[in-house]
């Protein structure tokens, strides 16, 4: 004796509407197809078809053909929870569009950012950058979800990652041409685990493409200073700069004295203007927030733990970060000037201070000795209490400028001898070397760049005074 097993067949609403009309029009013995149809919203040739489908299969010949069926672009199962282990485990902080290209670029997973922001989301993990109603609105979910959770470890696994929302500020257009305006900033972040480093940062603002950048473990004048020399070996002579109110670039009182980067800048011929209000320089601040989201993931992924590596790799980074987000050039006019010859980077771009001849005819910075040397050679000697300014340049050089006009470099008297003359048989006493030394007409030798450095260096004076 066969058994037959009748199981219950549920229809969507639709499909329960269509069942009833068709199963009214099978039981009437004079049935009105038209008006079917038009109920329906169908023709009367399908209204036959459904007919006949009716009196061979019965009900379940409603049930829709793909239920029950997944859609050929849906994302596997094991590829959603590879992406979510992926995020937690390896690259995390990162935001979405980040992740999205991190996963293409190294896991070979290519989905579109909102197939990932659905996944992840799912789980309750929002982007670094979620917005506030976004925010509030999972928020608001979690806490339904967590009345409802049946254990401590269901609660437990729920996960949220918020930051603050980006402050409003009033918005004005881009400067018309590349390298009209350069805006620099320096940003303290952990961008490698307990290693708080100072990124300093230009960007162009017509084209928002990173012009500089340098890793330092304070807001120093050598950061700006490297910033400054790849815009000048790069592209060349900016018009103008605008930074923030610091006395790296300005003093606050009027009629003070240049700072050694304001100086840099009127050589070159750079106008440098500045402000304490971040919004009138927001790209800049907004490129930090991005980097700070992006640049610590990527120095994590490559293996980057001290800061020499970490520039190394910035200057990588910057051309594939250019590429993605710059504006193109080719629409756009530059009016960066002609560079200037290397040699002329190298000097301007210079550290002065103030220092003393001592009784053995030297100079002592940074606990080192050294003597002044002329362009043959030869050690030169000035009275003891003889003011001298001492001048580092950017590839590390030094000299010394004295009276305004005469420029010596400067060599470094060692602690001990590496080899006696009178013990060691292999001695062979050093011979004097010609070192380069500035031109006549450079401004070094000019007596107002004398007087910039004195009042610089009394400036300071009464600044640590003051501080004291």
């Amino acid at each position: 004796m066969e058994v037959t097993i009748i199981r219950k067949v549920e229809l969507s609403m639709d499909e329960q509407k269509k069942y009833e009309v068709i199963k009214s029009l099978a039981d009437h013995p004079a049935p009105n197809k038209q008006r079917a149809a038009l109920t329906l919203g169908c023709t009367v040739r399908h209204i036959n078809r459904m007919l006949k489908g009716y009196k061979e299969h019965g009900k379940a010949y409603f049930i829709h053909g793909n239920r029950g069926r997944k859609p050929a672009n849906t994302i596997p199962n094991e590829t959603r929870n590879l992406v979510v282990d992926l995020y937690r485990n390896k690259y995390y902080d990162a935001n979405f569009e980040h992740f999205t290209e991190l996963l293409g670029k190294h896991e070979d997973i290519y989905l579109s950012p909102s197939a990932v922001m659905s996944i992840l989301e799912a789980e309750y993990i929002l982007s670094p950058k979620a917005t506030k109603a976004k925010k509030k609105r999972i928020k608001e979910q979690l806490k339904a979800d967590k009345k409802a959770a049946k254990s401590q470890k269901e609660a437990d696994q729920i996960q949220i990652n918020l930051v603050a929302l980006e402050d409003a500020h009033s918005r004005r257009p881009r400067a018309a041409y590349f390298g009209e305006l350069q805006q620099m900033d320096a940003t303290p972040y952990e961008w490698i685990p307990a290693q708080i480093w100072h990124l300093h940062l230009a960007i162009d603002d017509a084209t928002g493409r990173i012009t500089g950048g340098w890793f330092d473990t304070q807001e120093t004048l050598n950061g700006y200073y490297h910033v400054f020399h790849q815009i000048l070996t790069t592209y060349g002579i900016p018009y103008k700069f605008f930074t923030d109110r610091r006395t790296v670039f300005t003093y606050k009182k009027k009629n003070s004295p240049y700072t050694q980067f304001a100086y840099a800048c009127k050589q070159l011929g750079v106008e440098l203007g500045s402000s304490s209000v971040p919004q009138a320089k927001g790209r800049v601040e907004r490129l930090n927030q991005t980097l700070q989201s992006r640049l610590p993931v990527e120095l994590r992924l490559a293996g980057i733990t001290t800061i020499d590596a970490a520039n190394e790799f910035l200057n990588s980074y910057i051309k594939e970060f250019n590429e993605k987000f710059a504006l193109p050039l080719h629409g756009i006019k530059s009016v960066f000037e002609v560079q200037p010859k290397i040699e002329k980077i190298n000097l301007i771009l210079a550290v002065l201070c103030e220092r003393t001849v001592d009784t053995g005819h030297c100079l002592r910075h940074s606990n080192k000795y050294y003597r002044m040397i002329d362009s043959r050679g030869n050690q030169v000697h000035y009275r003891k209490g003889t003011k001298v300014m001492f001048i580092q340049a950017f590839d590390g050089s030094q000299y010394c400028c004295v009276n305004d006009k005469d420029i010596y470099a400067l060599e470094e008297i060692p602690e001990h001898e590496t080899k006696s003359k009178d013990l060691d048989i292999d001695y062979t006493p050093p011979k004097p070397k010609k070192p380069r030394i500035p031109p006549m007409n450079h401004p070094w030798r000019r007596q107002q760049f004398g007087k910039f450095v004195k009042q610089q260096e009394h400036h300071q004076n009464d600044q640590d005074t003051k501080i004291a």
